[in-house]
């Protein structure tokens, strides 16, 4: 990773941090925002180091926790802020809210609240791209729980069969809602599983941006080059409960553990290694400016935005529109 590519990838972390800390505030407060969000704290590093490795016509597609793969894919904070919070300005123009994000501009294909749904739709992407005669990646992000899921093994064989130019990324954070992966897996890993579909399966650490973009880089390379799939396992941890629900707490982990996840928080670290490689201070603290900024931008655009109109409730539903008489 060059410096430059280090800055950016810190910007990104940074802003799906703090786009997450102000919807939870936002949320706690019942400004705007209806219904629980899935949030991503602790894991950025793994999703902004997969989606660097990318290009910007690659595809990504997300799952419930779902509002970091667009920031780290490039998205735009305004429109994102405001999907969620239900107004005509939002990426889907406010009827997909929180879990149901897609960016098409940036190649986010979509969110889904299904567990494990994305992954047939990352492969058939990736099928995609080859009868049209292109060399675009299709990156799939899921968490542990998805890798029980029947579309894991459907979409990992049927990806291997094809040699479809797929990444798979499970943000294995250790935990399916407060159900923790070793009460219902089996093999002793997820990358173990690999094998299975004749394809490379490696572990990397997830609270490391450098270390996870440099997995999935080699990834994206042997995909692009008609070589196939890769199943990427990253550990890391999500510091908040499954979701949030206003005020209401579902804490289900060891507190010890939780705060030994603390001590490796992604951002932390990654700000450590830039100052000991010779970035100023003052440029990060820049950064950390710009993206405070940016939030409080993207909050205000939304909080300003019109919810959709009714007669905007069959839009972008059917080829042939109704008629609603």
């Amino acid at each position: 990773m060059k410096t430059e590519e280090q800055l950016e990838a810190m910007r990104r972390m940074l802003r799906i941090r703090r786009f997450e800390e102000a919807v939870m505030d936002i949320v706690r407060k019942g400004q705007g925002i209806a219904g629980a969000v899935h949030i991503c704290v602790g894991q950025e590093a793994t999703i902004v180091g997969s989606c660097l490795a990318l290009r910007d016509d690659d595809f990504m597609v997300g799952y419930h926790r779902s509002h970091g793969h667009p920031i780290a894919k490039g998205a735009q904070l305004r429109p994102l802020m405001a999907e969620l919070m239900g107004r005509r300005t939002g990426v889907c123009r406010g009827k997909g809210g929180s879990m149901h994000l897609a960016d098409f501009r940036v190649g986010s294909l979509g969110e889904t609240a299904i567990v494990g749904a994305g992954i047939p739709q990352a492969v058939g992407a990736a099928y995609g791209a080859r009868l049209r005669g292109t060399d675009q990646v299709a990156l799939c992000f899921f968490g542990d729980g998805a890798a029980n899921i029947g579309s894991f093994h459907e979409g990992l064989n049927l990806a291997s069969l094809w040699s479809a130019g797929v990444v798979f990324v499970c943000e294995n954070n250790r935990y399916a809602m407060s159900t923790a992966l070793a009460d219902t897996m089996a093999a002793g890993s997820v990358a173990e599983r690999a094998a299975s579909y004749q394809m490379p399966g490696t572990i990397v650490d997830g609270q490391d941006v450098i270390s996870v973009f440099e997995a999935v880089s080699m990834a994206v390379e042997r995909a692009r080059a008609g070589e196939g799939p890769t199943l990427i396992e990253a550990h890391t941890y999500r510091y908040r409960d499954h979701a949030e629900y206003g005020n209401l707490k579902l804490s289900h982990r060891p507190e010890d553990e939780v705060e030994e996840w603390r001590r490796r928080d992604p951002i932390s670290v990654f700000s450590a290694q830039l100052l000991a490689s010779g970035v100023a201070e003052e440029e990060l603290r820049e950064i950390e400016e710009q993206v405070a900024a940016e939030v409080a931008d993207a909050v205000a655009f939304a909080k300003a935005s019109p919810a959709p109109d009714p007669d905007e409730l069959f839009d972008d539903l059917w080829a042939t529109p109704l008629e609603v008489h």
